[in-house]
C-alpha cells in the first residue's frame, strides 16, 4: 500500500463509540468529496435542537456511526460461516455511508417540501449514480443493495428493514445528543446476535431481550424527541414559513435567498427534471440548513406581515401553541380558533391558514409490513419476534398510535384560558 493510500486510512473519534476507522481508501474519497461533505452542515434531528439544546449532531456524524456499526455486523456474520467477498462487504459499506447523502436542509422538517414528492431516498439513488465515477464497481453494487436488487438480500436488510445499522445508530446518536437516556439499545449486544438464515437477515434466540428494549426504546424516542409536541409545532412553523414564502414568489415578490435557495423557491421540480437537468441535483447539492435559515433571518424584516411575523417568531423561539389528542378537533371549536386568530393578529381569513394548523402524528413502533425482525430459535425454526417475545407489549407495539394536532399563536390560547 501507498503512503498515499495510508495517509487515507484515518481515524474518527466519535463521541457514540469512540475510535471509528474507515476501512478503505475508496470510502474515504466518497467520505471527502462535497456531496458528503454537506452532511456537516444538516442537523439530524431538524428542529429538535429547540427541545434538546444539545440535538446538534449532523448527518454526517450519522453517515459514519451507521458505516460503523454495518462494519462490526459484516465481521459478525463472516465469523458466523456467511460468505461476504471483500467486494460485497465494500458494496455494503458504500450502501450504508450515503443511504441519507439525498437528504435536504434540516433532514425530514423539509421533506416533500423544497421539491415536492420526491423522498430523500430517491435523492440519495441519484447522488449515488453521480458518485459511481469515483468506485464504479462498489457504488455500483451498493446501488443494487440499496434498492434491493442484490442476491444476497440480507445485505438490503443490514441497511434498510426493521433492525438496520441506520436505526441501531440514530436511537443511539439521538440518545446521546438529546440526553434522553429511554432511546439507549445494547447495539452491541444485537449486531453479536445477527446471523442469517434462507437469505433473510434474522437474530440468534439469546437475543430477544435486548431486541424487545430496542423496539420499546424506538416507541419512546418518537414520543419523547420525534414527534415531541414542541419540536412538531416548530416543523410545522418552518414548513409554514417556506409556503408562505413559496406563495409570494409565484406572485413575483422578490425574496432573498442564496442562489440554490431560489431556484428551489422560485420553481417546482419532479424526479424527471432530475433526470434531465444535470445541473439540478449540483444545485441541490450546494442547499443546506445555512441557506434556509440565513433566509428566514433576512425575512423576519420583510414588508409581507405574515412572512415577517412567521419568521421572527421562529428565531426567537416564540413557538405556537400546539394541543395533541387521541380524537378530531371538534369543527367549531377550529373555526372559533381562525376566527380570534384574525381578530387578534389583524390578518384576513385566506392568511389564518398559516396561523391554524391542523394534522395528526403516527407511531409504529414495530411495523411487519416494513419488514419483519426474525428470530432463529435454538431448534433452527424461524418466527417472528412478535409471536416468539413474551413480552405482550411487542404484538402491542405492532399497532399504530394516530394522535391528532392543532397548532395556533399563544396570544389566542391565552384569550381563550381568561
Amino acid at each position: 500500500m501507498s503512503e498515499l493510500s495510508r495517509n487515507k486510512l484515518k481515524i474518527f473519534n466519535d463521541p457514540v463509540y469512540g475510535f471509528v476507522n474507515i476501512p478503505d481508501v475508496e470510502l474515504f474519497d466518497v467520505l471527502e468529496h462535497p456531496y458528503f461533505q454537506r452532511l456537516r452542515r444538516i442537523k439530524q434531528l431538524g428542529l429538535s435542537h429547540l427541545v434538546y439544546p444539545g440535538a446538534l449532531h449532523t448527518r454526517f456524524h450519522h453517515a459514519l456511526g451507521a458505516m460503523y456499526l454495518m462494519s462490526q455486523a459484516l465481521e459478525v456474520l463472516k465469523a458466523k460461516g456467511h460468505i461476504i467477498t471483500r467486494e460485497e462487504s465494500k458494496a455494503a459499506l458504500f450502501a450504508i455511508l450515503l443511504h441519507d447523502i439525498g437528504h435536504g436542509p434540516f433532514s425530514h422538517a423539509l421533506e416533500h417540501t423544497l421539491v415536492e414528492g420526491l423522498d430523500h431516498e430517491e435523492l440519495s439513488f441519484l447522488f449515488m449514480e453521480r458518485l459511481r465515477y469515483m468506485q464504479p464497481e462498489g457504488i455500483g453494487m451498493a446501488m443494487e443493495i440499496f434498492k434491493n436488487k442484490y442476491p444476497k438480500k440480507y445485505l438490503h436488510q443490514l441497511v434498510s428493514g426493521q433492525l438496520d445499522m441506520d436505526r441501531l445508530d440514530y436511537l443511539n446518536r439521538d440518545s446521546f445528543f438529546t440526553g434522553v437516556s429511554e432511546g439507549v439499545v445494547s447495539y452491541d449486544r444485537i449486531i453479536k446476535t445477527l446471523n442469517v438464515a434462507d437469505d433473510r437477515l434474522v437474530t440468534d434466540e439469546k437475543g430477544i431481550y435486548s431486541l424487545e428494549k430496542f423496539i420499546i426504546a424506538r416507541r419512546l424516542m418518537y414520543w419523547q424527541v420525534y414527534l415531541h409536541k414542541t419540536v412538531i409545532s416548530a416543523e410545522r412553523l418552518l414548513i409554514t414559513i417556506l409556503q408562505r414564502a413559496r406563495e409570494l414568489a409565484s406572485n413575483g415578490q422578490d425574496l432573498f435567498a442564496t442562489p440554490p435557495f431560489k431556484k428551489f423557491l422560485y420553481n417546482s421540480w419532479s424526479l424527471q427534471d432530475f433526470h434531465l437537468d444535470q445541473g439540478l441535483l449540483e444545485d441541490f447539492a450546494l442547499l443546506d440548513d445555512f441557506d434556509v435559515f440565513t433566509s428566514i433571518k433576512v425575512w423576519t424584516s420583510h414588508p409581507d406581515k405574515v412572512l415577517s411575523d412567521l419568521c421572527t417568531r421562529l428565531v426567537a423561539r416564540k413557538l405556537l401553541k400546539i394541543e395533541i389528542q387521541k380524537d378530531k378537533f371538534d369543527s367549531q371549536w377550529v373555526e372559533d380558533i381562525r376566527e380570534k386568530t384574525a381578530h387578534l393578529l389583524k390578518i384576513s381569513q385566506e392568511e389564518v391558514k398559516y396561523y391554524v394548523l391542523l394534522g395528526h402524528t403516527e407511531n409504529n413502533a414495530y411495523d411487519p409490513g416494513v419488514g419483519n425482525i426474525w428470530i432463529m430459535q435454538k431448534n433452527g425454526e424461524i418466527s417472528d419476534m412478535a409471536e416468539v417475545s413474551d413480552q405482550l407489549n411487542i404484538r402491542v407495539l405492532s399497532n399504530p398510535v394516530k394522535k391528532y394536532y392543532i397548532c395556533y399563536p399563544k396570544e389566542v390560547w391565552d384569550l381563550l384560558s381568561k
